[in-house]
């Protein structure tokens, strides 16, 4: 089963939310509970042979930080929703994923990454600038995660038929680059990415 984001889980502890992803023909697609992460499909995920190395959102996190490290000690799922305790720690919490450090050894690497898409363009449009996240609800239904779990990416052609909370590969060389967007910050950027989708593997989810 596919996983959930350490930077999500504030979110689960709350009681969490189920929804369904966006798009014209989401009856067929598949429904991601909040704070969701995909399941890792392996070296033979590509659509064909690649010299880029697959990569998971941790190795994203620099060792030893912890993005929960300002909600240590909280029950969130015991308080209610106005809680100025609860207010309080989201909004640490904010500060400190806004000010996350980025893994320096990652600049300059070919990778390949699966996440969600949060459109930077006008939803049902081509799209050429987006922001890739670990789980799904991310920078909508939830707060943007940690700047160290956002990558900038833009690509040399418009996407077609791509919406926000679509799921997908990106592939390129990333970059340490911050950025500050409408919905959100990031710590890494791709450009000239190569994007495809993101396929459940098979059996996942029905």
């Amino acid at each position: 089963m596919a996983g959930v984001s350490a930077a999500g889980l504030w979110w689960i502890r709350r009681g969490g939310d189920s929804a369904e992803a966006s798009g014209s023909s989401s009856a067929a697609r598949p429904k991601y509970a909040i704070g969701e992460t995909l399941e890792r499909q392996g070296p033979a995920a590509a659509a064909a042979p690649t010299s880029y190395r697959e990569i998971e959102w941790d190795a994203l996190l620099p060792k030893g930080w912890d993005p929960l490290a300002p909600l240590k000690g909280l029950d969130l799922a015991q308080m209610e929703d106005g809680d100025p305790r609860a207010q309080a720690a989201l909004e640490q919490a904010k500060r400190y994923w806004q000010e996350a450090p980025v893994e320096p050894s990652l600049d300059g690497s070919p990778v390949r990454l699966p996440g969600f898409v949060v459109s930077l363009g006008g939803e049902g449009e081509a799209i050429r600038e987006f922001l890739l996240v670990p789980y799904f609800g991310a920078c909508i239904h939830v707060p943007p995660p940690p700047v160290n779990q956002v990558v900038h990416v833009k690509t040399k052609a418009p996407l077609q038929g791509i919406r926000t909370m679509d799921t997908v590969w990106i592939e390129g060389v990333l970059r340490v680059e911050r950025a500050e967007t409408a919905m959100g910050d990031s710590g890494y950027a791709m450009r000239e990415a190569r994007v495809e989708p993101y396929l459940e593997p098979r059996g996942e989810r029905r």
